[in-house]
């Protein structure tokens, strides 16, 4: 079998047909409403109503093109975009049809825009998820190499390696030496880099050195050039640097620049506590159908009250009472002793809730009041406060938005007893990610999240 055919010669038509999927969807969509709604665009030129739609799409096919193209991008950005698509496409729409004089009801664009809006992110998770499994299978892949055997390198290749559905076939580092604790796939140096992209049909060329070695830039950028390979030029930053950049100009200066953090903005806090307040309200108004059996539960396993209330840190350091169902029995170590997977503390009823996350259902009622939110980084006790701010850079940086019922953390797997250093500097990394890359989107998707691992059980949760 040729190299080719491994890789899939029909792989580079798939974000096209992915783009032309998207115009028989809205295209779909139209026709059903008129079909079901024919009498709103009664006394209107059918025609032009179906040629001024298709028209409309052009202004967002290179958003949707340029979406489809990109492997590796979380799925929150998809339905963000999504949106953005939906949105464009309306006010074209919209103008389009107001300049030629075709008046439509109002009723027909809101639920023509409400089926489209609902309808895209859906499709474009399916339509993603299909292609990611075509991938994983060994198809549609992009052969490429890292230039450079530094921290920045190996983060990379990580990131590119973390889901075989993004399709990224790694084929080697190299560098101008191989250091002598590098275990990476080193390949050879800079001078043998052209011989190999021709001999193995490299696609991506990832940079990683820094961009003062003008000499070495230019020898990869010229190999790029020649071979006609995508070059990418990866800054080093520290790890520790999480946030999220934007490229800017001073004359022919290129300067990377900080966005602000997302929460920052007044009505994404709108947005948020608005999420809150409606979520945590319809919890709690069928939270009888669990709180009450649960309570009874409690009151006969052990003696002692239906809730724990801990003092834990909270929104910019501030101490609040933290709401829980009681899961062990009553006993002088629970303000500074952690919940450990055998812990002879706990009773039957309590290691259930547990596991089930039950146990953190109360938690709603601090998401009213508004000491907490659905999603951000758990609240920790005080005394892990203490002792870890000493110990972990950024750790207080975790308090810059309000604590979570979930998190970004506990979805990746770092939830409950941290008997190492490193387990709680993994957790805090998570949870300034999530500060710094707020979405409402990522809320969403951390829910979701949440729900299927409690659904499925996590090893974690005792």
């Amino acid at each position: 079998m040729t190299t080719v055919d491994q890789k899939g010669k029909y792989g580079r038509y798939i974000h096209g047909l992915l783009t032309c999927s998207d115009l028989a969807l809205v295209n779909l969509l139209f026709a059903l409403l008129t079909v079901f709604c024919g009498d709103m665009t009664a006394g209107n030129n059918p025609k032009i109503l179906w040629l001024m739609l298709n028209v409309s799409f052009m202004p967002v096919v290179f958003l949707i093109y340029s979406t489809h193209k990109q492997r590796a991008i979380y799925m929150e950005h998809v339905f963000s975009r999504a949106i953005l698509v939906v949105a464009v496409h309306a006010l074209c729409y919209v103008s389009l049809l107001t300049f030629l004089g075709e008046l439509l009801p109002l009723i027909f664009y809101l639920e023509f825009y409400a089926a489209y809006v609902v309808a895209l992110p859906l499709w474009w998770t399916i339509t993603r998820q299909i292609v990611k499994r075509f991938r994983r299978k060994g198809r549609n892949f992009s052969r490429v190499i890292i230039v450079g055997t530094n921290s920045t390198a190996t983060r990379l290749y990580d990131e590119l390696m973390s889901d075989a559905g993004f399709g990224y076939k790694f084929m080697g580092f190299f560098d101008k030496w191989r250091p002598v604790n590098f275990s990476g796939d080193y390949k050879g140096n800079i001078d043998e880099i052209d011989a190999f992209v021709k001999a193995h049909s490299i696609d991506e060329i990832y940079f990683t050195l820094s961009g003062e070695d003008e000499e070495t830039m230019g020898k990869v950028t010229k190999i790029a050039d020649d071979n006609v390979l995508q070059f990418y030029y990866v800054p080093q930053i520290s790890r520790y640097v999480n946030r999220v950049f934007e490229m800017h100009n001073v004359g022919a200066v290129s300067m990377l620049t900080t966005r602000n953090n997302p929460l920052k903005n007044v009505i994404n806090r709108w947005i948020k506590r608005g999420f809150d307040i409606v979520f945590s309200s319809i919890v709690l108004l069928f939270s009888p159908i669990i709180f009450i059996p649960v309570a009874i539960a409690i009151k006969l396993s052990s003696p002692g009250p239906i809730f724990f209330k801990q003092v834990r840190t909270g929104y910019r350091g501030r101490d609040f009472k933290c709401w829980k169902f009681r899961t062990m029995r009553v006993n002088a170590d629970s303000d500074k002793l952690q919940a450990q997977k055998d812990d002879p503390r706990k009773t039957k009823v309590g290691d259930f809730l547990r596991r089930t996350s039950i146990d953190e259902l109360p938690q709603f009622i601090n998401v009213w009041l508004g000491n907490m939110s659905v999603v951000g980084p758990r609240p920790h006790m005080l005394k892990h406060t203490s002792d870890y701010s000493k110990l972990i850079d950024k750790y207080m940086v975790r308090h810059l938005i309000k604590p979570g019922i979930t998190g970004w953390a506990q979805v990746n797997g770092y939830r409950g007893q941290t008997e190492e250093l490193w387990q709680m500097e993994k957790r805090v990394e998570y949870d300034v990610w999530y500060i710094e890359n707020w979405t409402f989107f990522l809320d969403m998707k951390i829910i979701v999240r949440t729900v299927l691992n409690a659904v499925q059980g996590e090893k974690n949760a005792f």
